[in-house]
């Protein structure tokens, strides 16, 4: 990724800013590059820069917020630097840090908020830097360590010292593994004194993925857990636990290194935090973003919580590992109440599946048990399998693979009155897409049972499938 010599010019810097604070924030690129090329602005000349994005702000007025968060950043930053602003208006508080202690869920928004809050305090003080170091080199947020390095080497020509929450970000969004032994030899070079953490950092890999998640079985106490599972009600939540090497990061990136419990901190729902800027934050560890929005992706299947339906796919796009967490918001998703939700869902699991990251065995169990929890409606999970299906049968038969055993065990225990016909259909149809063989004991156990039922039926067809018969 090169870097761009100059600035994007202002009136795309200002037609970009009231696109995106009009809007949504816009894709993660959309918003990145805005962010940075205010930043660039601002060294360069600050006061046509305070002329171009007044009209933006004067258009939103006072302290007038937009309701999506990401917007809402961005609005902060246009206030900051289009001339001084009230302290109130400056940035949502809330992204700030001010529930640093009781709220791991917002964790992963500490850390965006409090680099917006550096970007306003750079702004609002007249201070520059050559470019922001976080900036995304691609489009699920991840930065690449050799821009990070040509980053802060332009940084020690300036004279310029990296800000701690942009420096953090960056640190948090590079590094899948250890980095080319070049690139750390070039950070290792670097005269800033950040430069020996920096290249420990890309030397040992960035942040290590989280210790395994432990999901509670449905049969477990109700206690909350001093371990890394738990279920609240009906649902199945997923923690994660503590991570080292906080202290080398701002007070507003603690929250993230804790050990994540989902019972303890708070009861909240729908903070409207569930959106793809979240998924960037932490591109390479998706299970800790998850894990701490389930609740909140759950209510979109259990209650009438309202969606966010950009989240999954951005989730689903994360090069870092998906595991329980990730799978189980994808299970939510399937069944969630809002259609655009669960189209979401149904994108998110394709590409999770294109990227080879879908392990059908645990979504399947996972849908499987909801179902059985009452968490989840059984036509609704099986109407947006068969979207899937319809795009990729392959990915799908293993999904529903793994959900057969659990929900026709059901059937023959008198737990659930009947099998569901749809699903039973959709699996044979998908096991014959993809030409899957092999054999699954409920099935044949169904399909062996005398008469003409039309679950039988479908039960013999899958079967046969399965044995390689022609139907």
């Amino acid at each position: 990724m090169a870097e761009e010599a100059v600035p994007a010019p202002l009136a795309v810097v200002a037609g970009s800013a009231a696109e995106l604070i009009d809007g949504d924030g816009g894709t993660v690129t959309a918003y990145e590059a805005l962010l940075d090329a205010v930043v660039r602005w601002a060294g360069r000349d600050r006061a046509a820069l305070a002329e171009a994005l007044r009209p933006v702000v004067e258009r939103w007025g006072g302290v007038h917020q937009p309701r999506v968060r990401a917007a809402a950043r961005l609005l902060a930053v246009v206030r900051c630097a289009a001339g001084p602003v009230e302290g109130r208006a400056v940035a949502d508080r809330r992204d700030a840090g001010s529930w640093l202690e009781t709220c791991q869920h917002e964790a992963v928004l500490h850390v965006v908020g409090a680099r917006i809050a550096e970007i306003c305090g750079w702004l609002r003080n007249g201070e520059t830097v050559p470019m922001l170091l976080a900036t995304p080199s691609r489009a699920d947020g991840a930065v690449d360590p050799y821009d990070l390095v040509m980053r802060l080497t332009e940084y020690e020509q300036e004279g310029a010292r990296p800000g701690p929450a942009d420096l953090g970000q960056a640190l948090l969004r590079c590094c899948g593994g250890p980095a080319d032994e070049d690139v750390v030899r070039a950070a290792a070079e670097l005269a800033l004194p950040e430069g020996p953490r920096i290249a420990a950092w890309l030397r040992a890999g960035g942040l290590p993925q989280p210790g395994a998640a432990v999901v509670r079985e449905p049969g477990a106490p109700q206690r909350p857990s001093r371990r890394y599972g738990a279920r609240v009600g009906r649902r199945v939540l997923v923690g994660t636990e503590p991570l080292d090497g906080r202290g080398d990061f701002p007070r507003g990136f603690w929250s993230l290194f804790r050990g994540f419990e989902p019972l303890i901190g708070c009861n909240h729902l729908l903070l409207g935090h569930r959106e793809r800027h979240a998924a960037a934050a932490l591109p390479w560890h998706p299970e800790i973003v998850a894990a701490r929005l389930l609740t909140e992706v759950a209510a979109t299947a259990d209650q009438d919580g309202a969606g966010s339906p950009e989240f999954l796919p951005a989730l689903a796009q994360s090069p870092g590992p998906a595991g329980p967490a990730v799978h189980l918001a994808l299970a939510y998703g399937l069944g969630a109440r809002p259609d655009a939700d669960r189209e979401a869902a149904v994108e998110a699991l394709l590409v999770l599946a294109a990227q080879g990251g879908l392990e059908g065995v645990l979504l399947g169990g996972e849908l499987a048990r909801l179902v059985l929890l009452g968490t989840l409606r059984l036509p609704v999970v099986t109407e947006s399998l068969a979207r899937a299906a319809g795009a990729g049968a392959g990915a799908v038969w293993p999904v529903l693979a793994a959900m057969l055993p659990g929900l026709l065990a059901a059937v023959q225990s008198g737990a659930v009155a009947r099998p569901h016909v749809p699903l039973l259909a959709l699996a044979a149809d998908c096991a014959q897409g993809c030409a899957a063989r092999g054999t699954v004991a409920e099935v044949d156990a169904l399909a062996a049972r005398p008469g003409s039922a039309q679950s039988v039926r479908e039960a013999r067809r899958l079967r046969d499938v399965l044995a390689g018969r022609r139907p």
